[in-house]
């Protein structure tokens, strides 16, 4: 197991209120695996039931108190390491998934450009079979037995991300994490949509962060303020390199990417491209002969 691991399979008290199960996925893109959390006592909810594991299915329903029963099944977004298992659950429990949408909800116009113009996923592993019982609008308030969370639509890692506020605790799924900055890649991901749900989370006061993947963050405003300046500076190596000259996705990306083992190479193109999206959206840089994978990019 990974240095620092919760043990998998077993339902543990993170605070009153809060309890969270380890699935068991570990992998370089989920770390040591998804957190699925536990909200509340007798008639609880369920936040991001994770991959279809059978195994991880029965050590929800096993870990739950006598007489607890899952009211609420809450999914932050539709990638295959969070969502699956909701069906199951509900099929288990009776009770009703709730989301902001199926896989494709909230997408933007310009990406929605992208995909009839060609772009395809870059295999993060999206849930297209995805359906909510139930939708969630930005700043919806859900009610339980003695607890309530209120929605925070967060697009960015994905175009249906929400993030879930108890109090001032923030379940923040994908998008902010400890052990790592949130992939954003094109089509799903969105980098501009992603700074704005950065700096929505940064105007508010939260005190920790429980997120998708890894330990809890105890500083939300330092990572939050971190993940910002981060992004900036890539823009800017993107922006420098390109006061040099016309480039290309894979040019700027041999440019700035210059330590990167070949196996991560793709996953730091898509990066690239998803800042020149935004660099272009905000008329910074053009693309000819159009925005693509393919196009040109210069400064405006």
């Amino acid at each position: 197991m990974m240095k620092g691991a919760p043990p998998v399979g077993v339902l543990e008290q993170l605070e009153p209120g809060i309890r969270r199960i380890l699935a068991p996925n570990p992998s370089p893109m989920t770390y040591w695996g998804t957190n699925t959390y536990v909200v509340g006592e007798g008639q609880v909810a369920v936040i991001d039931p994770g991959p279809d594991e059978p195994a991880h299915l029965q050590a929800i329903l096993d870990g739950l108190l006598p007489g607890e029963e899952v009211s609420h099944i809450l999914v932050t977004h539709a990638h295959l390491d969070h969502s699956p298992l909701a069906r199951p659950l509900s099929e288990a429990t009776g009770a009703p998934v709730l989301a902001y949408g199926d896989a494709l909800a909230g997408r933007s116009e310009v990406m929605t450009d992208l995909v009839a113009g060609g772009l395809t996923s870059g295999g993060e592993g999206v849930d297209a079979g995805f359906r909510p019982d139930e939708t969630l609008a930005d700043g919806e308030r859900i009610h339980g037995d003695g607890w309530q969370l209120d929605t925070i639509w967060t697009p960015g890692h994905f175009a249906n991300h929400l993030c879930f506020a108890f109090a001032d605790a923030v379940f923040t799924a994908d998008h902010v994490m400890g052990w790592a900055s949130s992939l954003v890649s094109p089509p799903d991901g969105d980098l501009t949509a992603f700074m704005a749900s950065c700096r929505k989370l940064a105007a508010r006061s939260d005190r920790i962060y429980y997120p998708g993947h890894g330990t809890p963050v105890a500083d939300p405003a330092a990572r939050i303020t971190w993940l910002i300046t981060h992004r900036l500076g890539r823009e800017t190596q993107i922006l420098d390199t390109l006061a040099l000259g016309p480039g290309t996705v894979s040019s700027l990306t041999k440019a700035i990417y210059t330590d990167t083992p070949a196996a991560l190479i793709p996953a730091a193109r898509r990066n690239v491209f998803a800042h020149l999206i935004d660099l272009t959206t905000r008329g910074l840089t053009r693309a000819e002969p159009g925005l693509s994978e393919a196009a040109d990019f210069s400064l405006t």
